[in-house]
């Protein structure tokens, strides 16, 4: 498990190289924010936070899966990062952000044209 990383993760990256490619410029891991985002864009208070199904348990297949090992401790620890998550989202909002959460699996290349409409209609 050390050896996942927290940011600079590949589909962060797709994402990063597919918003400079658009345009936009943007700050990385604003620690004062809420859930420190991936990648903020400070002038339009918008934020992109790029969740891997599997931790932040998306219903995708990639998010349903279970943990064979030790699931009485995996299981409870993924929930609360999906609770996390919700708190981010409403405090975000509370200080005034627009959020937009990508999940892993639409960052996959057959589904890179929808994102980069989804991320252009967002940073409008």
């Amino acid at each position: 498990m050390a050896l996942i990383r927290k940011r600079d993760t590949k589909p962060e990256l797709v994402v990063r190289r597919m918003v400079h490619r658009m345009g936009y410029r943007f700050r990385l891991h604003r620690r004062d924010l809420p859930g420190t985002p991936d990648l903020v864009f400070p002038a339009r208070r918008k934020v992109i936070l790029v969740h891997g199904c599997f931790w932040h348990r998306h219903d995708c297949p990639l998010g349903s899966k279970a943990p064979r090992a030790r699931p009485e401790y995996w299981i409870p620890k993924l929930e609360r990062n999906r609770q996390r998550d919700v708190v981010t989202l409403e405090s975000l909002a509370a200080l005034g952000w627009t959020a937009l959460v990508i999940w892993e699996c639409e960052v996959r290349p057959m589904s890179r044209e929808g994102l980069e409409r989804r991320l252009g209609a967002f940073l409008e």
